[in-house]
């Protein structure tokens, strides 16, 4: 061999060494991004938190006030089903609702009801105060 081919092989082995401490220190990163991911989803109401839909959050909050030791419980059951992939769909308020409430676990939620009234929406119950202080006052005219 020749000297040149010596250096050039040098050269090659160097360059060599220095991809592979390269690849080492990229994979050295990709799992402690990985190994952080898991710990920020470990939590497992932040999994629920990110399949919960429309209300969603209201409806767990609710019940978390209201029973906070049996939502833990099934908080955590359905973070398990949802990282095993078991639960997949997004989940409204109105399904966590109906799963609290097959569970036994009566969690109050806040609720009005409005109709449209001259273009306009009006609560449930103003149109039905409106309504009986009207009959009231027609009562009273008869009288």
């Amino acid at each position: 061999m020749s000297e040149e081919d010596k250096e050039l092989e040098l050269l090659k082995a160097k360059r060599l060494l220095e991809m592979q401490k390269n690849i080492s220190l990229q994979q050295k990163q990709e799992e402690l991004k990985a190994t952080k991911q898991d710990q920020k989803t470990t939590d497992p109401r932040e999994i629920l938190i990110k399949q919960l839909g429309y209300r969603g959050l209201e409806v767990l909050q609710n019940a978390e006030s209201q029973f906070p030791e049996e939502t833990k419980l099934v908080v955590a059951k359905l973070a398990d089903l949802i990282q095993s992939g078991e639960v997949t769909e997004t989940i409204d308020g109105g399904k966590l609702l109906t799963l609290f409430r097959s569970l036994g676990i009566r969690v109050r939620v806040a609720t009005t009801i409005n109709i449209e009234q001259d273009g306009k929406l009006v609560s449930w119950s103003d149109k039905l105060k409106e309504s009986t202080s009207i009959k009231e006052s027609s009562e009273n005219q008869t009288e």
